[in-house]
C-alpha cells in the first residue's frame, strides 16, 4: 500500500510538473510575441532566455545570439554560442560568430567565418568584408582577389552602409568596393600606386557623391603626396 502511494505521489508531481512547464512556455512564448511586437528588444531577449532554459534549442540560441548582435552586444553574442568553427554550425550561428568577432576587432578569428559563409553562398557582400578584414591583415593578394570577385559580381541595386560620419550614409556596392580596392592597391606599394589610389578612389566618389570616406582617404593621399612633393 505504501509502494502505491509514493508511486501515486511520484506520478501526480511528475504531471505538475509538466503542466508547469507546459504553462510557462506557453506564458514566455505569449510575451515573446508581445515584446516581439512592441520592438522591446531586451524582452525579446529576456523571453528566448527563459524559452531555452525551459526548452534548450540550438536554433533558438543561435537567433538569441542574433538579436545580441545586431544590438552590438558582441560578446554577450559569443557567449550565448561560442567562437568555435563546426561544420555543422547554421548560417546564422556562423554569421553572428563573423560579425562579433569582427566587432571586437579580432580580424584573423572573424575572417575564417566569413570565409566559410562566403563558401555556402558567395556574394559581392562577403567579398567585401573578406577583403577589408584582409587587408587589416595584410594579406593584401587575398584581400584583391575578394575584391575582384566583387566587383565582378556586384549588382547595381546592392549598397553599403557607412557610419564614421554623424549621419550614416549608404552607397552602392561597387563604390564601396571600389574605395576598398583604393586601399588595397596603395597599400601594396605606397610610393608607387598613390596616383593610381587617388584615381580609384575619383571613381568611387564619382559613383555616390555622398561618399564621405571615400572624400577622407582622397583628400589624405593628396597631403601625402604634397608632402612627398616638397621634400624632393
Amino acid at each position: 500500500m505504501k509502494k502505491l502511494i509514493l508511486l501515486l505521489a511520484v506520478v501526480t508531481t511528475f504531471n505538475v510538473t509538466a503542466q508547469t512547464k507546459s504553462e510557462l512556455l506557453k506564458h514566455f512564448e505569449s510575451y515573446y510575441k508581445e515584446m516581439k511586437g512592441q520592438g522591446d528588444v531586451q524582452g525579446v531577449i529576456n523571453a528566448m532566455t527563459h524559452l531555452n532554459v525551459l526548452q534548450p534549442s540550438q536554433q533558438r540560441l543561435d537567433t538569441l545570439a542574433y538579436v545580441y548582435v545586431t544590438e552590438g552586444r558582441n560578446l554577450e553574442a559569443l557567449n550565448t554560442i561560442g567562437i568555435d568553427q563546426n561544420a555543422t554550425d547554421s548560417d546564422i550561428n556562423t554569421e553572428v560568430k563573423a560579425i562579433a568577432l569582427k566587432g571586437l576587432n579580432q580580424p584573423k578569428r572573424a575572417v575564417a567565418f566569413y570565409e566559410e559563409l562566403f563558401k555556402r553562398n558567395a556574394n559581392s557582400y562577403l567579398a567585401y568584408e573578406i577583403a577589408d578584414l584582409k587587408t587589416q591583415l595584410q594579406d593584401l593578394a587575398g584581400a584583391k582577389a575578394s575584391v575582384d570577385y566583387g566587383l565582378t559580381n556586384v549588382k547595381p541595386e546592392m549598397k553599403r552602409a557607412y557610419y564614421e560620419s554623424q549621419q550614416p550614409y549608404e552607397v552602392s556596392l561597387k563604390g564601396a568596393l571600389t574605395y576598398m580596392k583604393a586601399l588595397i592597391v596603395f597599400n601594396m606599394n605606397q610610393t608607387d600606386n598613390i596616383d593610381q589610389a587617388i584615381a580609384l578612389l575619383d571613381e568611387a566618389i564619382t559613383m555616390d557623391a555622398n561618399f564621405n570616406l571615400a572624400k577622407i582617404s582622397k583628400d589624405a593621399l593628396l597631403a601625402r603626396k604634397a608632402e612627398g612633393t616638397t621634400k624632393e
